[in-house]
């Protein structure tokens, strides 16, 4: 999905509230993790967030949020992965205040999967959730989003994935053009 297919949704999206509350996930993932690798993004046994993690990582380097890049949490990693497709259950036990846990997961989560977000959640991580509708996961996550049955589960990805890099583009706008205001006021306008 191209960034023109992303523009669509949002325009056929425009005024629901779920893209206003797609918008306060995203802000969430860029803001709550405190320090690059603190993103922790996992799935269920039978659906791992590839397609998220690829996005949330081009979100990371096409914003300069180092703490958006995501660190994939897989249930099995095989013997031998690289170590970016390495990382096993037991980081989300190793999980702390300062680290962010985002559950993606289309279908419901099990119990196996909840109890490791509750236990992350006790030691201070934030809990963040991309969902098709799980009360139960809802209940542990500070924010959750489930994505509407209207829209697929890719799309939701999509969308969510790039607000979590708009803010960020549009903050450093903000700041380059309140920088550009002050230097015009203490230097006069540049020619």
């Amino acid at each position: 999905m191209d960034a023109e297919q992303v523009a669509t949704f949002r325009e056929l999206l425009a005024g629901s509230p779920w893209l206003e509350q797609a918008r306060l996930l995203g802000r969430a993932l860029r803001t709550t993790p405190r320090s690059p690798g603190g993103l922790l993004v996992v799935g269920t046994p039978a659906f791992e967030p590839w397609h998220m993690t690829a996005h949330l990582d081009d979100e990371s380097r096409l914003s300069g949020v180092a703490e958006l890049a995501p660190t994939l949490v897989r249930w099995a990693p095989p013997p031998g992965a690289p170590p970016h497709l390495a990382v096993g259950l037991a980081r989300l036990e190793a999980a702390r205040r300062g680290e962010t846990l985002f559950v993606v997961a289309q279908d419901t989560a099990p119990a196996p999967l909840l109890e490791r977000v509750s236990d992350a959640r006790k030691t201070g991580a934030t809990i963040l959730a991309l969902d098709g509708d799980d009360q139960e996961l809802d209940a542990l996550a500070h924010e959750a989003l489930a994505v509407p049955e209207s829209l697929s589960f890719d799309a939701g990805q999509h969308l969510v994935s790039a607000c979590a890099g708009e803010g960020a583009i549009a903050s450093r706008r903000t700041f380059r053009a309140r920088l550009a205001r002050l230097l015009d006021a203490v230097a006069g306008p540049s020619a």
